[in-house]
């Protein structure tokens, strides 16, 4: 494969993961789908992070995503946990 197809394929995949956490968040049902919205916010997001309290963002908006991917990781593993038969 060309390398040109390699870094096609890796940036479809990474705007393909950056657009399942819109969806993740909620985002798309919270706005009903409304493109002008989700960019709006983003815009929002990007001038908030290069403002003075851009920093202040960056550290909050991290530690929120991380204890939400934490949280899900935890629920995956409850969800695959084997529970020993009643009587064993």
């Amino acid at each position: 494969m060309r390398t040109w197809q390699v870094e096609r394929r890796q940036r479809t995949r990474h705007l393909i993961e950056l657009g399942g956490l819109v969806v993740k968040a909620g985002i798309v049902e919270l706005t009903n789908d409304d493109r002008a919205i989700i960019y709006g916010a983003l815009l929002w997001m990007a001038d908030k992070l290069q403002s003075d309290e851009g920093k202040r963002a960056h550290h909050l908006w991290h530690a929120k995503g991380m204890q939400a991917f934490d949280a899900e990781r935890r629920e995956e593993r409850m969800g695959q946990r084997t529970w020993p038969a009643v009587g064993s």
